[in-house]
């Protein structure tokens, strides 16, 4: 793995445990020699992760919409920013620069962007691993209820179980260094076995 695309907030929360964990991902992504791919802020934990993982001597790709570099959040100071056109774009590329995803806590927007990859996961569009850093619980609601959309029927099993998730950044970057691909979550493949696809 040669790239994490990291997904968290542009605020730091209200716990110093969410800026700790920023950096203590950061560290060891730097001791790893993975490098960032993210938003391209400097904001919040997106700045937190992006300054550490430069300070560390590592490397950071931002992707940042032209709207949100013309409000001044942008991180001038990456080793590579690429400026887009829009938020589809952004994801896009940040998809494809990246060999695996990392949600942190964060709002509406990581949810949005963790639920996009998944999606992109669930129907064969990627074989790239997933996770989130479940730091202090943060995560443990969204867990259940992804565990419940499988007991309701509505998400198999093996597709809930690409989201993997940890409490601590050393044990789910070697889950995500370790990822195997399962053909059978392939939504896209099973349909072609179908013939409802040509």
């Amino acid at each position: 793995m040669k790239s994490l695309c990291v997904y968290c907030g542009s605020s730091f929360g209200n716990k110093s445990i969410y800026t700790n964990a920023a950096r203590s991902l950061a560290k060891e992504m730097v001791e790893q020699n993975i490098a960032l791919v993210y938003g391209g802020g400097n904001v919040g934990l997106m700045g937190v992760i992006a300054n550490e993982i430069l300070r560390l001597g590592g490397e950071a790709t931002g992707v940042i919409p032209q709207a949100l570099m013309d409000k001044e959040v942008g991180h001038n100071q990456l080793t590579h920013l690429h400026v887009v056109k829009d938020m589809h774009e952004r994801k896009a590329m940040m998809a494809e620069l990246s060999d695996g995803f990392i949600a942190m806590p964060g709002g509406i927007g990581t949810l949005e962007e963790l639920f996009e990859i998944l999606t992109w996961s669930q129907l064969g569009f990627h074989e790239k691993p997933i996770g989130v850093l479940n730091v202090d619980g943060f995560y443990d609601g969204l867990i259940a209820f992804l565990q419940n959309q499988v007991a309701q029927g509505f998400v198999k099993a093996n597709q809930a179980d690409l989201m993997m998730h940890e409490t601590n950044a050393a044990d789910l970057l070697r889950r995500l260094q370790t990822f195997v691909p399962q053909p059978s979550t392939k939504v896209l493949d099973s349909l072609a076995a179908k013939t409802l696809l040509p």
